[in-house]
């Protein structure tokens, strides 16, 4: 554990249990959070690296044309 979050525990632990509770829920929402953010991520990486092959070749090949944002 790293002293900075040795720290906050120890800060934490000096609150009511209803504020160490509420924080504690926040911390373990926020790690489900990044856990799925992660999980989304690593199983959309192959997709994105197809579209963008695909993009890219249509491109070589003459099929895009220049997008204008006064025109979007």
């Amino acid at each position: 554990m790293t002293k900075l979050l040795e720290q906050a525990i120890a800060r934490v632990m000096q609150l009511p249990e209803t504020e160490q509770d509420a924080i504690a829920a926040f911390i373990l929402e926020e790690l489900e959070d990044e856990a799925c953010w992660d999980r989304a991520f690593s199983q959309s990486q192959d997709m994105l690296a197809k579209l963008a092959a695909e993009a890219l070749a249509e491109d070589r090949a003459g099929k895009t044309q220049e997008l204008d944002p006064e025109t979007l």
